[in-house]
């Protein structure tokens, strides 16, 4: 049985935690930060968890990485 193969986009985007969650980084922070309150940059610093049905999409991307 062949390998299966990581994609090359998920593996660049996401990590993963040591418990086996998915970090991604803070979505909204590239450009127009005039228009962004600084609450909002505020908090959107640092990385972030990604939800449940998103992360098994995640997982499924990068099969070796768990």
């Amino acid at each position: 049985m062949p390998k299966m193969k990581t994609k090359s986009s998920a593996r660049k985007r996401f990590g993963m935690t040591a418990s086996g969650k998915v970090k991604a980084a803070q979505a909204g922070k590239r450009h127009g930060m005039i228009k962004r309150t600084n609450r909002f940059i505020r908090n959107a610093r640092g990385t972030s968890i990604l939800s449940a049905p998103d992360a098994k999409i995640v997982k499924s991307y990068m099969p070796y990485d768990r």
